[in-house]
């Protein structure tokens, strides 16, 4: 019993050593403190958000066609008949036989010709001889001239310039969000409106699936997250899903979920919420852990990792490409070991197509004592350069009761978060004292109404004020 004692009692100290997520916090304990303070802030804040998309198409297309079709015709057709028909007709002085005058038609005439002859006039002498002359000539002169010319001018121009505002969807401003306060969803918080502070929103539980859905296959309860979209939508904060699958936090007789289950979650969720800007697909894989359901959507835990394939590729087909999908985890900055692996994580699932977007970072382990900020340039740097993807600081939260301790760890990591490009964006993990859950119970920056000097110095390094 003594060697079980100690063995448990090291396992303990192990455990505490190495650190955990929120993972660990099923239930989420949290700390409370009671103070009266009367506070009244005012806090106007303008949040605008603008989103411009210019479609232009310009598409010219003119087509000309000419057609000239000349003909002409020239017919000339010239026929000249003559027909000359000479009778010889005796008349008048030629004929001397008068005695034919009468018989041949004639009438003599008591006239005299020059001769002395009496004249026979009108008669006809059928031995005479007629000459008919007919002489026709024809001139057909038939000209056909046909000129056709065809231009046919066709001048396409398509000019398509698209410009949406943002660009693709990695390319947004870089935020400084939190997490909604306590079990009951909060946004603003005792008079302090958080959209003043913070322009981007994970909520903390309401959107894990065992929180939506208790038992599986039971009914869902979208009251929680329906409040927090609302209030992100309203004010201009950009909304993170936290999780789709994760083991720690899943619907009661999880074992018994399949496919069907996992992608009905997914895109009824994204149906409700089309306007998610960021999704943390799977969080937490082993061997910090694994959903009780993995051997039914593909297995491969430590080996293809096929589940985690599954659940980006049903992730993408529910939710569409507008969305970011990211493989969250904690201790990846912080130990090399933990570091290492999850690097392989992501190679080989971006190897088998899986769609991911980006990298989460929980960044529990950096309090004053465990990982030092040497060390998570290091191993951050590491994670972006081997796998090539993007990376968003999810759940940032420096616990100490030493105010300036806390403080000094902001100040030397902040910096280096903001001018880091492919640091897209920073979530800390709960801002209100005794607020916050019971493994980072003094990381809050806002005590009792008024700001830690770590809270001041994010505030003025944003150009935000602090309350």
């Amino acid at each position: 019993m003594k060697l079980i004692a100690a063995f448990l009692l090291i396992s303990s100290a192990i455990i505490g050593l190495y650190g955990c997520g929120e993972d660990e916090r099923a239930d989420d304990s949290y700390t409370s403190s009671d103070s009266d303070t009367d506070s009244d802030t005012d806090s106007d804040t303008d949040s605008d958000t603008d989103t411009d998309t210019d479609t232009d198409t310009d598409t010219d297309t003119d087509t000309d066609t000419d057609t000239d079709t000349d003909t002409d015709t020239d017919s000339d057709s010239d026929s000249d008949s003559d027909s000359d028909t000479d009778t010889d007709t005796s008349t008048g002085c030629e004929y001397e036989c008068l005695a034919h005058c009468v018989s041949w038609g004639g009438t003599v005439m008591d006239g005299t010709c020059d001769d002395g002859l009496r004249c026979c006039e009108g008669a006809t002498d059928p031995n005479g001889t007629t000459d008919t002359d007919t002489d026709t000539d024809t001139d057909t002169d038939t000209d056909t001239d046909t000129d056709t010319d065809t231009d046919t001018d066709t001048d396409t121009d398509t000019d398509t310039d698209t410009d949406t505002g943002g660009g693709d969807k990695m390319d947004h401003p870089k935020f400084f969000g939190n997490i909604t306060t306590g079990y009951n969803n909060s946004m603003d918080y005792s008079g302090l409106k958080y959209s003043t502070y913070w322009d981007q929103v994970t909520p903390e539980n309401a959107g894990k699936w065992g929180s939506v859905e208790s038992q599986a296959g039971g009914a869902r309860n979208w009251s929680g997250l329906d409040s927090i979209y609302g209030y992100a939508q309203d004010n201009g904060v950009i909304f993170k899903q936290h999780a789709f699958v994760w083991g720690s936090q899943e619907p009661g007789n999880a074992g018994s979920l399949q496919e069907s289950n996992v992608k009905s979650w997914m895109t009824e969720f994204c149906q409700k919420y089309p306007k998610t800007k960021l999704i943390d697909v799977v969080n937490e894989p082993p061997p910090h852990t694994e959903p009780k359901f993995a051997n039914n959507i593909g297995g491969g835990t430590n080996g293809s990792w096929q589940w985690i394939i599954n659940a980006f590729k049903w992730a993408r087909e529910a939710c569409g490409e507008d969305k970011i999908l990211i493989l969250n985890d904690y201790n990846n900055i912080e130990w090399s070991g933990d570091n290492q692996h999850f690097i392989d994580i992501v190679k080989t699932i971006q190897a088998a197509g899986a769609p991911i977007d980006a990298i989460g970072c929980q960044a529990h382990d950096l309090d004053p004592g465990k990982a030092n900020t040497s060390t998570m340039k290091n191993l951050i740097t590491k994670l972006h350069n081997d796998t090539g993807l993007p990376v968003y600081i999810t759940e940032y939260d420096i616990s100490t009761s030493d105010d300036n301790a806390q403080a000094n760890i902001y100040k030397e990591q902040i910096p280096f978060f903001m001018e880091t490009e492919w640091i897209k964006g920073v979530t800390i993990w709960g801002w209100i004292y005794g607020q916050t859950w019971s493994l980072a119970s003094e990381s809050g920056l806002v005590r009792n109404g008024s700001s830690r000097p770590a809270m001041t110095y994010l505030m003025q390094t944003l150009g935000r004020p602090a309350p």
